[in-house]
């Protein structure tokens, strides 16, 4: 299997293992502590994007989401062209993300969020995870590779 294609499918089995787990063994809303006062476990259901803005828009959701996976797959062959590994790296991680909530959104009509830390003020999973490292390695990636052209000569 390619490396690319098991960042991306490695962080679906996880994310996907995580909630089940945290759905097998909480109710809704149910929270333990982890570490008292920083850290706890606590099962939510989200009907929303992001820190739950835009809740109940299950399908606006989901058609985004195919649209941004179908773009993603078609680009495939001219990042792998033209940015460096890392830009790749990036890119299977906010598509092993999208995936991973999609499938939340498809199966539940929600996504299930567990990872709440009491210095952030959101809860979160681990595709919110995947998709934000994902988005800061492309962002580093496609700055850097905007910096490496402009100290390239011009050529008329």
């Amino acid at each position: 299997m390619r490396f690319d294609l098991l960042i991306c499918s490695a962080i679906v089995v996880l994310d996907q293992l995580t909630k089940t787990i945290v759905m097998s063994e909480l109710l809704p809303y149910e929270s333990v502590a982890v570490i008292p006062e920083f850290f706890r476990i606590n099962y939510v259901l989200n009907p929303g994007a992001a820190f739950g803005i835009m809740p109940h828009q299950r399908e606006l959701f989901i058609l985004l989401t195919l649209g941004i996976l179908i773009a993603a797959v078609a680009g495939y062959p001219r990042l792998k062209k033209h940015y460096p590994p890392v830009a790749v790296i990036g890119t299977m991680c906010l598509i092993g993300g999208a995936i991973g909530n999609l499938i939340d959104r498809i199966r539940f009509g929600h996504v299930v969020d567990f990872f709440d830390f009491s210095i952030w003020p959101a809860i979160f999973n681990v595709a919110d995870i995947a998709i934000v490292v994902g988005g800061f390695i492309c962002t580093i990636s496609i700055l850097l590779r905007t910096e490496e052209r402009l100290d390239q000569p011009k050529m008329l």
